[in-house]
């Protein structure tokens, strides 16, 4: 007897349609860092985390717009041809979730950052504090610790 497969798997095309789904509206750290990197044109990367929050620590060029203000500020603080990455503080948090259904109910364009500030961190990516800017090390569990990206 297979755990695994107990319930047989979905034919591919339904696979394909599911994972094409997910990746239509999440995108992960390491995708995140590439594109702010690159500085790519017209992407808005947003944490909707509160304030204690923000100034514990967030990712360099993110604008701070707290989930439950979103509906009432997005307009006069995101341009209305970004498109939209959300985060919060992890994997354990559905505030990105939350932040991500309000912008696409304003029409933008939006992703999830999946894994959220949590991954970031532990992936050794900078991190803007009250101090500047910082960065921990790599946690090996999530990221290899030569490279910020897993090229998968």
């Amino acid at each position: 007897m297979t755990f695994t497969f107990a319930v047989p798997a979905a034919d591919p095309a339904t696979a394909a349609a599911h994972f094409l789904a997910r990746l239509s509206v999440e995108t992960d750290v390491s995708d995140v860092h590439a594109d702010l990197s690159a500085r790519t044109p017209g992407l808005v990367v947003v944490d909707s985390r509160g304030e204690a929050a923000w100034a514990q620590g967030h990712l360099p060029g993110a604008v701070h717009l707290p989930t439950a203000e979103i509906a009432t500020r997005a307009a006069g603080v995101i341009p209305a041809d970004s498109a939209v990455v959300t985060y919060c503080w992890g994997p354990g948090c559905n505030g990105a979730t939350r932040a991500a259904l309000a912008f696409a109910r304003l029409g933008y364009p939006v992703k999830e950052m999946i894994g959220g500030f949590e991954y970031w961190v532990r992936e050794g990516l900078p991190v803007v504090t009250e101090t500047g800017l910082a960065r921990r090390p790599v946690d090996d569990l999530t990221a290899p610790t030569a490279t910020i990206t897993c090229d998968c």
